[in-house]
C-alpha cells in the first residue's frame, strides 16, 4: 500500500470513529436556585479547588466541544454566573421560570432547531466526573450508533438516584426514580448518575411530548429519558467504576467531601502520566517509563526550556546534555538535542553515559544556559527523568520549575521544533564533547592525592550498575589505591532493584569487606551523586555519620572554617558539632537546591542531606558522590585511622543520637488525611516528652528537648510517606516512630 493510500485509509477510519466537533453540542444546566451560603451565592459558583463547581463541569465539556458549542442554561443570579464564566465565551440561555430540568433543556434546544448532531447534557452541580468518563460516554455513543447513551454507576451505598432497570439480555428498559421505587427496586445498585449524550432530533421529539409532573408541576429531564428508552430507539450506557464521581453537591457537607475527592485525585500516583502532564519534584522531573516518561514529553519539556532561553536572549550560551545508563536515557538525550538544535541553540551532547556531577561540572565551566541530565537517580529501574541545572550548576528553584511545567503542559506536538540529529551534527549546531578528563582533574585538585598514595589503602567500590566507575576508578587508581569494583557492568535494570545505596542493597559489599580485608567500602547511586560507605568491619555507616565525620575532618584536619547546611530530615548532631567548633548549622527544606542556596547565603563549608548527597564550598553547586567518596579515602589516609575509630573520636565531641526512618507507600487519601490528623493532634507533648516547637517548612517536624525530633513528610520524588525520628536512645527512637505511625494507621 502506498503512503498516500495509507493516509487515506487512516483518515477514513478516523472519520468513522471520531465525531467532528461540529457534530456535538453541550448543554449545561445551571439555573437552579440552590444556595448553601448565607450570602445567597449560587451553588454552582461555590469554590471547589482552584475553580468553581460550574467551571469544573464546563472544563469537562471543553475536552469534547469548543466554547462556541456550549449552551449554559442560567436563571438564578444569572448575571453572577455570566460574569464568573465570561460573557463572551459561551452561549447563555435564560430559563425565566424554574419549571424543571426538562424545561431547561427545552429552552436550550430552541436555539438548536437546525442542529442534527448529538447533544451532551451535564448538570452544573455534578463536577466530579473524570475527563475520561465523559470521553468514554461519547465514544460508546458514537461507536454503538446509539440515540441515547447515559452514564451509570454501580455503588455500594444508598443514594437518591434513579435505578437502572435491565431485561434478561442486559438491555436498559427503564429508569425508576428513587421517590417512585419499591423496596425491591431500591435494592438495585446501578444508578443513573445524570449525564447523557442524545441525538438532537430524538431529544427534540421527546421534549415535545413532555408533560408536567403531577407531584410538583415540573418538567423533568428524566421523564424525557424514559420516553426515549420506551420508544424503541437504541439506548446504551457507559459505566463509571470510581464511586467518587457520583458525588453531587447540594449541601455544605457535600462540598467538603467533594473538596476531599478533588484533593485526593491531585495526589494519585499516575495522575500526571494519565493526563500527559510533566511535574517536577524535589529532584527534577521523574516518571514511569512509557507512562509519563515518553519522548513526546521529553520534547515538549525541552521546547519549553528553549522558549525560556529564547525569551531571555541566551541562545549563544547553548546547553549541555548528558545521560546515565537507564533505559531510554541516551535516546532521550538525543531527542532533546534535536529540539535545541531546531530552536537554533548550540548544544554539546556528551558522547557516552556520564555521572550527574560531571554534567553539573560541565554546565558550570561552560556557563551554559542550561545543563540537562537524563536520569531518575536512585528511583526503581522502571523510572526515568530529567534534572535541569542553571549555568552555575545549581538546580532550578521551585518558582522556575512551576513556570516550565505550566508551559510544557500547554504545548502540543505541533509546537515542538526539532532538527534531526544527523543534520544537526553535520551543521555543527550539535557537537559531541567529552568532559571526563576535566571533571577528574577538578576533583583531584580538591583531594590530597599524595597523602592517599602514601597510605596504600585497599578500597572496594559498588557503583550499583550506574555511571560512577570510570571517574571514581580513575581518581583512586591515580592515587595508587588498590581498587576492586562490583556491580560495575552496564545493566539498565540495576539488578532488578532500585540503585539506592542503602543497607539492604549493600549486603554483598559488606560481606566482601569482611572476607577480603578492605579499608573501606564505597557505594554510589545510579547517577553517582549520592554516597554510602561500609567500614573496615563491614558495618554500614549512615550518611548522617558520614556528614558528621567529613565536617569534622574538613574543619579540624584540613583547617577549613565555615558553617554547615543540612535539610530538616538530617541529623542534629551536625548542630551540636558546629556549635562545639564555634560555627553554625543551618536547616533547609528537603531538596539539594535548598542546600546549595543555604551554602551560598552563609558561605558554608559543607552542605549535605540524609539521603546521601553532599558537596563542599569551592566545588560544584550540586551533590557529588564521586568527590565525596574520594574525600572519605583522603580522610582515612591523612588521619591514619579507621572509620570506626574516627566515629568514636567525633562522638566524643557531639554525643550520640539515634535515627530511624521508614517509607510507607502513600495513597492519595493519605496525602489529605495525614496532615489533617497531625494538625488535630495535641501539640504540647509526645507521650511523656515535651514539645518545644513545631516546624511546617516541609511536612510536619516536631522538635523535642535535647535535639530530639520527629518528622512526617511526603516524598517529592516517589509516592512515599517518610517517617523520620532522632532520639537519645534507640528505644526512644522506636517510641517516636510508633507515635508517628498512628497518623498513618488510625
Amino acid at each position: 500500500m502506498s503512503q498516500a493510500a495509507v493516509e487515506t485509509h487512516v483518515k477514513e477510519v478516523a472519520a468513522k470513529s471520531t465525531p467532528a466537533t461540529n457534530e456535538l453540542k453541550a448543554i449545561i444546566l445551571a439555573a437552579g436556585k440552590e444556595a448553601i451560603t448565607s450570602d445567597g451565592q449560587p451553588l454552582v459558583l461555590q469554590p471547589l479547588g482552584d475553580r468553581s463547581i460550574l467551571d469544573c463541569v464546563v472544563q469537562n465539556a471543553l475536552q469534547v466541544v469548543s466554547p462556541k458549542d456550549i449552551y449554559l442554561v442560567v436563571g438564578y443570579r444569572q448575571d453572577d454566573v455570566r460574569s464568573a464564566l465570561g460573557k463572551g465565551k459561551y452561549h447563555y440561555v435564560e430559563q425565566v421560570n424554574p419549571l424543571g430540568t426538562g424545561h431547561a433543556v427545552l429552552q436550550a434546544m430552541d436555539k438548536l432547531k437546525e442542529f442534527h448532531g448529538n447533544v451532551l447534557i451535564l448538570y452544573g452541580d455534578t463536577p466530579l466526573f473524570r475527563p475520561a468518563s465523559i470521553r468514554g460516554l461519547l465514544n460508546r455513543h458514537n461507536l454503538r450508533k446509539a440515540s441515547l447513551t447515559l452514564l451509570t454507576a454501580v455503588v455500594d451505598r444508598a443514594l437518591p438516584y434513579g435505578r437502572i432497570i435491565r431485561d434478561a439480555d442486559g438491555e436498559i428498559i427503564d429508569i425508576v426514580e428513587q421517590s417512585e421505587a419499591s423496596a425491591k427496586v431500591r435494592e438495585i445498585r446501578e444508578l443513573n448518575v445524570g449525564a447523557y449524550v442524545i441525538n438532537a432530533e430524538a431529544l427534540a421529539s421527546a421534549l415535545q411530548k413532555l408533560t408536567p409532573s403531577a407531584r410538583d408541576g415540573e418538567y423533568r429531564l428524566t421523564d424525557c429519558v424514559h420516553e426515549l428508552i420506551r420508544s424503541g430507539l437504541r439506548v446504551e450506557s457507559y459505566q463509571l467504576y470510581d464511586q467518587d464521581e457520583v458525588q453531587g453537591i447540594n449541601t455544605p457537607e457535600d462540598l467538603t467531601h467533594a473538596e476531599f475527592i478533588l484533593q485526593k485525585r491531585l495526589y494519585r500516583p499516575r495522575r500526571q502520566e494519565e493526563q500527559n502532564m510533566v511535574a517536577f519534584g524535589t529532584g527534577g522531573w521523574r516518571a514511569i517509563i512509557g507512562e509519563g516518561f515518553t519522548m513526546h514529553n521529553v520534547r515538549r519539556l525541552c521546547q519549553a526550556l528553549c522558549n525560556e532561553i529564547t525569551r531571555q536572549g541566551q541562545e549563544k550560551r547553548g546547553v549541555i546534555i548528558g545521560y546515565d545508563r537507564r533505559f531510554l536515557s541516551k535516546q532521550a538525550g538525543e531527542a532533546a538535542a534535536e529540539v535545541f538544535a531546531g530552536n537554533n541553540i548550540p548544544t554539546l551532547l556528551l558522547p557516552e553515559d556520564a555521572p550527574t556531577p560531571l554534567i553539573t561540572y560541565a554546565t558550570a565551566i561552560k556557563d551554559s544556559a542550561y545543563g540537562l541530565a537524563f536520569t531518575a537517580s536512585h528511583n526503581p529501574p522502571e523510572w526515568n527523568g530529567l534534572k535541569v541545572f542553571h549555568g552555575d550548576g545549581s538546580l532550578l528553584l521551585d518558582h522556575e520549575t512551576r513556570q516550565i511545567e505550566a508551559e510544557t503542559n500547554a504545548l502540543t506536538t505541533n509546537d515542538v521544533i526539532k532538527l534531526e540529529l544527523d543534520l544537526a551534527l553535520e551543521a555543527g549546531v550539535v557537537k559531541k564533547q567529552d568532559f571526563t578528563n576535566e571533571y577528574v582533574d577538578a576533583v583531584e585538585k580538591l583531594i590530597d592525592l599524595d597523602a592517599i598514595r602514601k597510605a596504600g589503602l585497599k578500597v572496594i567500590v559498588d557503583p550499583m550498575y550506574g555511571v560512577g566507575q570510570l571517574t571514581l576508578g580513575t581518581v583512586l587508581t591515580e592515587a595508587r589505591c588498590r581498587v576492586t569494583f562490583i556491580h560495575e557492568r552496564h545493566n539498565p535494570l540495576f539488578g532488578g532493584r532500585s540503585p539506592a545505596p542503602n543497607l539492604e542493597a549493600l549486603r554483598l559489599l559488606s560481606s566482601q569487606m569482611q572476607e577480603d580485608g578492605y579499608d573501606v567500602g564505597l557505594a554510589m547511586d545510579g547517577d553517582a551523586d549520592r554516597i554510602a560507605i561500609v567500614d573496615e568491619k563491614g558495618q554500614y555507616i549512615s550518611i548522617n555519620d558520614i556528614l558528621l565525620l567529613l565536617y569534622w575532618y574538613l574543619h579540624e584536619v584540613r583547617g577549613e572554617k565555615g558553617g554547615v547546611v543540612r535539610n530538616l530530615s538530617t541529623t542534629h548532631l551536625l548542630d551540636r558539632l558546629a556549635k562545639a567548633l564555634g560555627e553554625k548549622c543551618y536547616e533547609t527544606p528537603v531538596g539539594f537546591k535548598h542546600i546549595v542556596s543555604g551554602m551560598l547565603n552563609h558561605n558554608a563549608l559543607l552542605g549535605g542531606e540524609s539521603s546521601g548527597g553532599l558537596t563542599i564550598r569551592g566545588h560544584i553547586l550540586g551533590k557529588d558522590g564521586i568527590f565525596a567518596s574520594a574525600l572519605v579515602v583522603e580522610m582515612l589516609a591523612r588521619t591514619g585511622q579507621k572509620i570506626s575509630e574516627l566515629l568514636e573520636r567525633v562522638y566524643a565531641i557531639s554525643g550520640r543520637l539515634y535515627t530511624l526512618e521508614e517509607g510507607i507507600a502513600a495513597t492519595p487519601e493519605m496525602r489529605i488525611d495525614v496532615p489533617k490528623r497531625m494538625k488535630e493532634a495535641p501539640t504540647s507533648h509526645i507521650g511523656p516528652y515535651k514539645v518545644i516547637d513545631i516546624s511546617h517548612i516541609d511536612g510536619t517536624k516536631i522538635l523535642l528537648e535535647n535535639d530530639n525530633w520527629a518528622l512526617l513528610r511526603f516524598s517529592g520524588t516517589e509516592p512515599l510517606l517518610r517517617l523520620s525520628v532522632e532520639a537519645d536512645t534507640p528505644e526512644k527512637a522506636k517510641e517516636l516512630i510508633e507515635w508517628l505511625r498512628q497518623f498513618v494507621t488510625a
